[in-house]
């Protein structure tokens, strides 16, 4: 079988479309990485991105210093907003901007969407959602005297378009969930959730932070409200790159963000006395955009354009086909279980593993170059990233994962 499993990782490898783009990635001379399996959590650097920050350091940063805000720098959150949009969000231009952390953004929009429906009391999340989604909405509910209505989700089954419909109604604000659920990586149904919100006069966010530059999104066409996610996981920003924001152009003028800051305003360099919001997606900026921390973004959205999103998702869904195939081989023998979705419509980037005790495996796993990551309780993720991760290396690093469980029966 191991025989076979390695013929198959090179044949796949061979008949990679994308397989050029995996030298574009910075591997250090002399690294013992035998097996990098955590793309889902932080992408790898490339090496136009170290060339794009010594240029920018050098030539913009230090030959232009003050002068580069009006070279261009302060359109960056919209233009790269924009590009963003167009290469991997479905979204058309003036509705998506970089700025702040994930946390902030989605504290800023689901405050805006909650004011933005007064008199409604009630705000609908599930109970497997990412820590910072539920933590956010706690604090607003608390501060706001919103009730939360919680909906128990199957980390192996995620999200049911049945289960938003029995809990809304007309007091629902605000509904809130992943597209790809961090743990298990079931990808929801946006468009259907969306309708069901719809009719009961909700707006809906979704967290894009499993997704984005990994599974094609149409959030124009599903009719998403608004939305929010990272930059350092599948768009490969670096850690702490900054998020994005999408808020659907029907709704710019009515939902206003509750962090009043200078670059939100609608002439930021008057600086006059009291708070005018500007028109458009600019008015969900608040303070000075993080200017070295998206020079990476724009090395990354010229490979994902060139690449298209749906031939990464094509061979994402083989990548983590190929896991499934390996952990029914080699693992599910000596007790671990497939957590994640084995339907490829239902299956986002990533596919979870479980089994009682897999927190001990992480040192070793690391020790011998191999990378995936691990969220409680006893599920190891394995996310490769299909435009830096070959076949042969998933094969690499479950082999020595299979090696660990035979040895810990």
């Amino acid at each position: 079988m191991s025989d076979l499993l390695l013929a198959r990782a090179a044949a796949l490898d061979a008949a990679d479309p994308l397989a050029q783009h995996r030298d574009r990635f910075i591997t250090p001379e002399g690294s013992d990485l035998l097996s990098y399996l955590d793309g889902n959590s932080l992408g790898r650097p490339l090496e136009a991105t170290a060339r794009l920050m010594d240029e920018f350091i050098r030539d913009q940063w230090g030959g232009r210093l003050i002068r580069g805000w009006t070279d261009g720098w302060l359109e960056w959150p919209l233009t790269l907003g924009d590009r963003l949009g167009a290469v991997a969000l479905g979204a058309a231009a003036g509705q998506t901007v970089i700025a702040d952390s994930t946390t902030v953004l989605i504290y800023k929009l689901a405050r805006a969407a909650v004011d933005a429906r007064p008199g409604r009391r009630k705000v609908v999340l599930d109970t497997d959602n990412f820590p910072t989604d539920r933590y956010v909405l706690e604090g607003i509910a608390a501060s706001h005297d919103l009730t939360l209505t919680w909906i128990s989700t199957d980390p192996g089954t995620g999200i049911q378009p049945s289960q938003v419909a029995d809990v809304i109604d007309e007091d629902t604000a605000l509904v809130l969930f992943s597209h790809v659920a961090y743990r298990s990586g079931w990808l929801a149904d946006v468009a259907e959730i969306n309708r069901i919100a719809h009719e009961a006069g909700a707006l809906t966010m979704w967290d894009l932070c499993h997704s984005a530059g990994s599974v094609p999104i149409s959030l124009d066409d599903w009719g998403v409200d608004l939305a929010v996610g990272c930059t350092y996981k599948y768009l490969n920003g670096g850690p702490g790159a900054p998020a994005f924001a999408y808020l659907r152009r029907e709704l710019q003028d009515s939902v206003r963000q509750p962090i009043q800051g200078w670059m939100g305003h609608r002439a930021s360099f008057e600086m006059g006395h009291g708070y005018e919001a500007a028109s458009g997606i600019r008015g969900m900026l608040s303070g000075t955009p993080p200017i070295l921390a998206m020079v990476p973004l724009h090395a990354n959205l010229d490979m994902l354009a060139e690449a298209g999103i749906e031939a990464v998702r094509a061979k994402s869904l083989l990548l983590t086909g190929y896991v499934l195939e390996i952990a029914d081989a080699w693992l599910a023998p000596h007790g671990v279980e497939v957590v994640s979705p084995r339907e490829a419509e239902r299956r986002g980037g990533h596919v979870t593993l479980r089994r009682a005790g897999f927190e001990q495996f992480l040192e070793p796993l690391w020790d011998s170059g191999v990378i995936p990551d691990y969220r409680r309780p006893d599920g190891l993720r394995i996310g490769p990233a299909p435009l830096s991760t070959s076949f042969a290396e998933v094969y690499q690093g479950l082999s020595v994962l299979r090696d660990l469980v035979e040895k810990h029966r």
